[in-house]
């Protein structure tokens, strides 16, 4: 989108105004109307430069409601009229902008307020509303600059003209004249001053002599030599100090109109991005839109037109991709299966000798394409019920900034919060939500194609996301030692055990087992910063996936979290950064790109794209979707080097079988806003256990308290967990000084079920499961456990 600049008055307000189309409000594209009512032509025939006339909406009272006025804004005030034809005669009311308050109460609405009188206005669009209220946010400044100038004895005007930007020069020039005629005089002083002072003392140790009229003589030079140098400098600061005075309040106007100028155009680039959003919104949401190219994803419909236009030998579901910033730019182009079929042999070296087995991998794509989460729990009868619902989160008010207004640039794991911006669940839970589609890695351990593999890998990578998009509260920070199990070998086919292996920073081992053929561990660090508007939140450390029956081992990292408006309006949460995920048996790697959020940007939010290459960096597929939605994969068939781009970059055209959906996002469950949003299995995390392990997050007190509504108890009982773990902290180090002292070796704070060994994938230090909690649980010997609650 276009930047516009705004003008340094408001002398080009109307054309600058009138040049913005009213899009859904054609009946006032022009906003001069004659008195009745027909429309003339969009530029307003206004008498002055300063003018701005239009008609709007003033309400009157509850009987008559909002009744239709002539307004016209001119020098800093506001009138408003029955029709055009009273302006010559009779003026029903006006308010002075430089001491009014301008608001806005919806879309269309506008309010202003001086002394006891307000105003309520209402434009036709928000588009109309949007000119109205930045002339009058314009007017009112050059009122206030107005009357400030009025009071002030100079008279001068704004720097404006390239006159006054000479006169600007010149009376700096010669300031920086003076100050040097002020330096040159400092110096001289000082000379003659020290000699002056040794001519005295001279005289003073004389006895009358001789030559004590020579003494005196020269005592009496060097004394006019001071004088006369210390009239010099006296001149030279009251020139200086004329100067200051004559320009000083002239340049202070400058700073404060350069400042005021800034301030209205940042405001109003804000606004215009806010208005181009919404727009595009409506624009995607019209339903001749969504009837176009239903194989496509709605993301790059928009580009569909200017691909046809260089190349129309290409057919309607031709697609666009954005390059990623750390691959090659691409572009894809969508292929006709039939035609591919019978010119394969001329694509199969393209695509990397596997176009026949398109067909094989339709049946492995088609049974991701129709699972979903209702046939998948008909598939499995659990023996054990679950729950559906937690209690419904109530409504407490608490002030978030009178809280976190200390705490900005500071570890979130240090901020002592209250519960009542937590969800009932712990970090450790929150970790093994991962797992909701874990039917996904399924999926992945029966294919025998490793880059088949590699895509469902990369939908699983991105389906942990989904869950988060509307969770914005924050979960429960684990105690050292704290676990929690989760055991669906009977139902879902797979276990999993977390622990809190530290504390500052906070880290957490998580290792999961499959019975269908796979295994997944990982040791993530959270780290985090409050920077005032928002929160980011980095995770640290590697996750590890493994197929023993193909040998085929995967790993990757996590992208950054961001929470947005954490102070002030509705918060909402964003996933950027990039993913690169390696099969260290095969060197296959997966390139994926979450593109942030920007009101500037064209793309459909939460957008996600990749790339899956072998060992010798051939492309093979294309993914594509969002994290919150949904990911797509198409099969590249031919690639070729496109044209330089606008940035001069090569872009890499790709064109691909038809997209095979891959993975799709659970609905939430009824009720769910009520119920901090949980999915279905999330319902299930904090469902009490008593074959747990006394340490699991299922015994947590105050997250019990919390979920069942008693916030101010769990609040108490948060604060009482949180010292308890303090002291025991407190008595470690002081284990630990003791130890020094007497010269002995201190092991510290080691897992229970967890031990700290070398990657041999990556190299780094992680904590791997040692085994062992299962068959405790099946005894239910918890006696190594430490009492943490």
């Amino acid at each position: 989108m276009g930047r516009a600049t705004a003008p340094p008055g408001s002398s080009g307000l109307v054309s600058l105004l009138s040049a913005v189309p009213c899009l859904s409000c054609p009946q006032l594209g022009a906003r001069d109307m004659s008195s009745s009512g027909s429309a003339l032509p969009s530029t307003p025939a206004t008498p002055g430069p300063d003018t701005y006339k239009g008609w709007l909406f003033k309400w009157t009272n509850y009987l008559k409601g909002y009744q239709r006025r002539w307004f016209v804004l001119s020098n800093g005030l506001l009138s408003y009229y029955r029709t055009q034809a009273e302006m010559a005669h009779t003026c029903r009311g006006t308010i002075n902008l430089s001491t009014a308050h301008i608001d806005t109460e919806d879309s269309c609405n506008i309010v202003l307020s001086n002394g006891g009188r307000t105003y309520h206005l209402k434009a036709s669009c928000e588009v109309e509303r949007q000119r109205w209220v930045t002339a009058l946010e314009l007017a009112k400044a050059k009122a206030i600059r107005m009357m400030n100038n009025q009071s002030d004895d100079s008279g001068d005007e704004e720097p404006s003209s390239q006159s006054d930007k000479s006169e600007l020069h010149s009376s700096l020039k010669a300031l920086t004249s003076k100050l040097d005629d002020l330096s040159t005089c400092n110096d001289l002083i000082a000379k003659h001053g020290a000699a002056l002072q040794r001519s005295l003392s001279e005289l003073e140790n004389l006895k009358l002599a001789a030559d004590s009229s020579d003494k005196i003589k020269s005592v009496n030079e060097r004394a006019t030599l001071f004088r006369i140098t210390s009239n010099a400098m006296i001149n030279a600061c009251r020139d200086f100090l004329d100067l200051a005075e004559t320009h000083s309040r002239k340049w202070h106007r400058a700073l404060q109109y350069e400042r005021e100028q800034r301030v209205r155009l940042e405001e109003t680039i804000e606004q215009l991005a806010k208005q181009h959003n919404s727009l595009e919104r409506a624009c995607r949401g019209t339903p001749a839109l969504s009837s176009n190219s239903p194989g496509i994803p709605s993301a790059v419909k928009g580009n569909v037109q200017a691909v046809k236009g260089e190349a129309s030998d290409e057919d309607e579901e031709t697609e666009y991709f954005d390059a990623m910033e750390d691959a090659p730019a691409f572009i894809t182009v969508t292929a006709d299966p039939k035609q591919h079929r019978r010119s394969g042999s001329n694509h199969s070296s393209a695509s990397g000798g596997h176009t026949e087995d398109w067909n094989l991998e339709d049946n492995v794509f088609r049974s991701s394409h129709e699972s979903n989460y209702d046939s998948k729990r008909k598939d499995v009868l659990p023996k054990k019920r679950r729950r559906t619902r937690v209690p419904d989160k109530p409504n407490y008010s608490l002030n978030l900034w009178s809280i976190m207004k200390n705490c900005i640039g500071k570890e979130l794991s240090k901020i002592p919060m209250p519960v009542n911006f937590n969800e009932p669940l712990s970090m450790l839970q929150r970790l093994t939500e991962d797992l909701e589609y874990h039917e996904l890695l399924d999926k992945a351990s029966k294919c025998e194609n490793s880059i088949e593999q590699m895509c469902f890998v990369a939908a699983f990578s991105v389906s942990s996301y989904s869950t988060t998009v509307h969770r914005t509260a924050k979960p429960f920070n684990p105690l050292l030692g704290e676990t929690f199990e989760l055991d669906r070998l009977e139902d879902l086919g797979f276990r999993s055990i977390c622990e809190q292996v530290s504390h500052h920073p906070p880290a957490a081992a998580h290792h999961v087992y499959s019975k269908n053929g796979w295994s997944l561990w990982q040791e993530i660090t959270i780290a985090s910063k409050f920077r005032g508007k928002y929160l980011s939140i980095m995770p640290l450390g590697d996750i590890h996936l493994d197929f023993p029956a193909t040998g085929n081992h995967y790993v990757w990292k996590k992208v950054t979290s961001t929470v947005h408006n954490i102070i002030v309006g509705k918060l909402w949460i964003d996933q950027s950064g990039d993913i690169e995920i390696t099969n260290y048996k095969t060197k296959d790697k997966c390139q994926m790109k979450f593109t942030p959020y920007s009101y500037f940007s064209r793309d459909i939010a939460r957008k996600v794209t990749g790339v899956v290459t072998d060992a010798n960096g051939k492309a093979h597929y294309v993914l594509s979707g969002t994290w919150d939605e949904k990911m797509e994969c198409a099969k590249i068939v031919q690639s070729s080097q496109g044209n330089g781009s606008v940035e001069g970059k090569q872009k890499t055209v790709y064109q691909t079988l038809p997209p095979k959906l891959l993975w799709k996002k659970y609905p939430l469950p009824e009720n769910a806003e009520n119920m901090y949003f949980f999915s279905e299995l999330a319902l299930t995390l904090n469902e009490p256990d008593d074959a747990a392990a006394p340490t699991d997050s299922r015994h947590r007190p105050d997250q019990r308290l919390m979920e069942n509504g008693k916030w101010d108890e769990a609040n108490v009982e948060k604060q009482r967990l949180e010292e308890k773990q303090r002291a025991v902290r407190r008595r470690r180090e002081a284990e630990a000084v003791e130890a020094l002292e007497d010269g002995t070796e201190y092991e510290g704070y080691q897992p229970l079920w967890f031990e700290r060994k070398v990657d041999p994938y990556t190299g780094d230090l992680m904590c791997v499961y040692k085994g062992g909690y299962w068959e405790c649980k099946e005894k239910q010997d918890w006696s190594n456990c430490p009492d943490i609650f």
